[in-house]
């Protein structure tokens, strides 16, 4: 068989041959037809030139498709209910009642060709249990967990139970995550849109607080991931040294307003900034339909300037943010801030990036996971094509 890469050195013969019309492997198209051969769950070749599987390997050729990397959704809430009062589900809500939806969450996400989530507050740290779960299960995507997000006494997501309010505590808190095996770690920098009595133009912690956090995370092993709308939080979280801002929003008192200096600083820095992605609705409140715009041309502009902006969801924070609306959210992303390639790598190898999963996820090569997602048609030329699913593979195995 003719190699488009370098095969594995493996004991094993391939298990498993998939064919497909055209490949996206993260990064470009090969627009011709792909086979590729699964063992153990990770890709053992790729192969562009039109060969044959090897004799006695089963096939499962999947016609006219493009096949690309399962999907990353860098940003999700698996716990919480798109159409549910939130904040009354997370305080009054049984440990059983929180993990069945988000086993239902976390299949839908599946069903859509996503293949792994970084869940960025949870509740108790039940995302743990469900990581375990999926690491033995291929019934759903592979989950990172941060655990509860730190946050103030009644800040943003205060219900998730991640309260603390001055250094020792934050430090404490640093620990805690450490000590229970969290992937990651999550701070509330500043308020947020969907906590009733928070001021997502305010910032919640000092600069030093932000210091402390990251410091000792970084110490843990743990990258600091941190909710940052308000202009000064995104400039001391900059600052501090945290490796993602999500939402990076800009906000001030009176409107959105760009800070150049602080986007330049982040592309220096290499931090990512996780694009959550929000379309004009009529039930939108008009103050938040006037923040559409300006929060488009600055995700634009912070890619003009070498950030590197990754598409995600927020799933599960409303009724718009069902936990299977990466695919169609990667369309608007692609019509507001760059090609529709670069919107497909920002939710393949990017997002993987992001995650610290680069080594193994987010693209189509030997050594990879074969977390697969076959759309119909060709979403480069055609982003809509993305919703079109025909298949989706998990660790080698075929789950929709």
């Amino acid at each position: 068989m003719g190699l488009a890469t370098t095969q594995v050195e493996t004991i094993f013969d391939p298990r498993l041959a998939i064919r497909a019309a055209r490949l996206f492997d993260g990064y470009l198209l090969h627009d011709g037809p792909v086979l590729l051969l699964v063992a153990g769950g990770q890709i053992t070749d790729v192969d562009v030139t039109g060969a044959a599987p090897p004799h006695g390997v089963p096939m499962t050729d999947l016609g006219d498709v493009t096949l690309l990397p399962g999907l990353v959704d860098a940003h999700t809430h698996l716990a919480f209910d798109p159409q549910g009062r939130t904040e009354h589900q997370m305080v009054h809500d049984d440990d059983a009642t929180v993990l069945g939806r988000m086993r239902e969450h976390a299949a839908r996400a599946l069903r859509a060709g996503i293949t792994t989530v970084r869940d960025l507050g949870d509740r108790g740290y039940l995302s743990l249990r469900l990581r375990a779960e999926y690491a033995e299960d291929t019934s759903g995507p592979q989950v990172l967990a941060a655990g509860p997000p730190i946050t103030r006494s009644g800040g943003h997501c205060w219900y998730l139970g991640g309260e603390a309010d001055d250094t020792d505590q934050l430090v404490a808190a640093v620990h805690a995550r450490a000590d229970r095996g969290t992937d990651l770690l999550k701070i509330m920098a500043t308020g947020g849109m969907t906590t009733s009595g928070s001021n997502a133009a305010a910032a919640q912690y000092t600069l030093d607080e932000l210091r402390a956090v990251t410091r000792t995370a970084h110490d843990r092993g743990l990258p600091v991931i941190a909710h940052a709308h308000a202009t000064r939080g995104i400039t001391d979280a900059v600052t501090a040294g945290v490796d993602s801002i999500e939402h990076c929003t800009f906000m001030t008192a009176d409107g959105l307003k760009l800070d150049p200096a602080t986007v330049d600083a982040i592309a220096a820095a290499g931090i990512f900034v996780g694009c959550t992605v929000v379309r004009p609705r009529d039930s939108m409140p008009e103050e938040v339909l006037r923040t559409i715009a300006p929060y488009w041309e600055n995700q634009a502009y912070l890619r003009r300037r070498g950030v590197r902006v990754v598409c995600c969801t927020d799933a599960g924070i409303s009724q718009h943010k069902p936990h299977d609306i990466l695919p169609s959210d990667v369309g608007y992303f692609a019509s507001q801030v760059g090609t529709n390639a670069e919107a497909l790598a920002s939710v393949t190898s990017l997002a993987a990036q992001a995650c610290r999963l680069g080594h193994r996820k987010g693209r189509v090569a030997v050594g990879y996971d074969a977390d697969l997602l076959a759309v119909a048609g060709n979403p480069v030329t055609d982003i809509t094509a993305l919703v079109q699913t025909r298949a989706v593979f998990r660790a080698g195995k075929r789950v929709h």
